[in-house]
């Protein structure tokens, strides 16, 4: 039973960076494609961040309690996101290295 549960876990979670990575295309132009540089020179270096910090940062835009300079433009970007979407883009961001 715990393998098939590890098992499970593990389909999920690739699952999961997949959709993340086709998610995280839209973002690369601003962000880098290893998430490296401060968008407009503006924002954080995305790959520093943890998950739970992107999750919270995502969220955030959408619901506009969230974001400097660039709330606008990131609260337009994310605003369709799923939740399930902003968890599969947090989980690759924190997979990119520069």
């Amino acid at each position: 039973m715990k393998k098939i549960i590890l098992g499970l876990t593990l389909i999920s979670t690739m699952i999961l960076a997949s959709n993340g990575a086709s998610l995280y295309s839209k973002c690369a132009g601003c962000h880098g494609s290893q998430g490296e540089k401060k968008a407009l020179g503006k924002s954080k270096v995305i790959n520093k961040m943890t998950k739970a910090d992107l999750v919270t940062a995502l969220n955030g835009y959408k619901d506009g309690s969230y974001g400097g300079p660039m709330k606008g433009l990131m609260k337009g970007q994310v605003a369709k996101l799923s939740t399930e979407e902003v968890t599969s883009l947090a989980l690759h961001i924190t997979t990119l290295k520069d």
